[in-house]
């Protein structure tokens, strides 16, 4: 039987919500003269939004927002704005990642190496622009490794996170059923989307979602842990099997076979 793991990428693959790209929107901002800077609390909220230019439209709607800036009257001028603000941030992003300032998350490296040793098929499926997620992807498990994995992100689905689009996308061009699938995300956006196509779902918890209600899914821990590296702290377990010190391949099979 065939067997696919999908990782988000954001918050998942590294926390780069809080570190790039919130980071990269008010440098962006900055860059260009307009005045604004989201706060954590403030980008926070943006994050039940699916897609940057999705935040980035709405923003456009914001009263306060309204008040410093001239945002455009027409559907087509506040488009063109959105695609240059986007495309502005996504350069600073990939400069962030390719910096190596960002650190990956524990335990991703290793499971994704394991499961493609083990003959699984692996992917990332993300709502961020495709190159932002495979700066990410490379910076995290390296070249060899990356180019190993297929990659569903941007705009390739109508509907975005908590959607299950992506999802259903993912596992048909991976040739694997939902029912055979385990994702990896971080954010109950993410955990609605997999769960609503029929994909069984491991959370770990990212700086900006620690409080966010995961009760779909299957396993959720702090991390995924590494041997000798940072522990996984398992703050629910609804699978048949106990977890250790940090989460194994044989865990994702456990929640794939409940």
């Amino acid at each position: 039987m065939e067997r696919g793991l999908i990782f988000d990428c954001d918050g998942v693959l590294a926390d780069t919500e809080l570190h790039g790209h919130l980071v990269a929107f008010n440098q962006m901002w900055k860059k260009l003269g307009v005045p604004w800077q989201w706060s954590p609390e403030q980008y926070a909220e943006k994050l039940a939004i699916g897609g940057g230019k999705e935040r980035l439209a709405s923003l456009l709607l914001d009263r306060n927002f309204q008040e410093v800036f001239a945002v455009p009257e027409s559907p087509e001028s506040r488009k063109a704005l959105i695609a240059i603000w986007h495309k502005e941030k996504t350069a600073i992003y990939q400069e962030i990642i390719s910096s190596g300032r960002i650190l990956p998350r524990s335990g991703i490296k290793r499971i994704a190496e394991a499961a493609l040793a083990a003959g699984w098929k692996v992917a990332v499926a993300s709502t961020s622009a495709k190159p932002s997620v495979e700066a990410v992807l490379i910076h995290v498990v390296g070249e060899p490794t990356a180019s190993r994995l297929a990659v569903f992100a941007g705009d390739i689905v109508t509907a975005k996170k908590p959607a299950p689009e992506i999802y259903f996308l993912a596992t048909q061009r991976m040739g694997i059923g939902s029912q055979d699938c385990v994702a990896i995300e971080d954010s109950r956006n993410g955990l609605l989307a997999a769960v609503a196509a029929g994909v069984r779902v491991v959370i770990t918890t990212s700086w900006f979602t620690k409080d966010e209600d995961f009760s779909e899914a299957r396993l959720v821990v702090s991390a995924l842990g590494d041997p000798a590296g940072e522990s996984a702290t398992v703050r629910a377990n609804r699978s048949r099997r106990s977890i250790g010190e940090y989460v194994k391949l044989e865990d994702l099979e456990a929640v794939l076979d409940n």
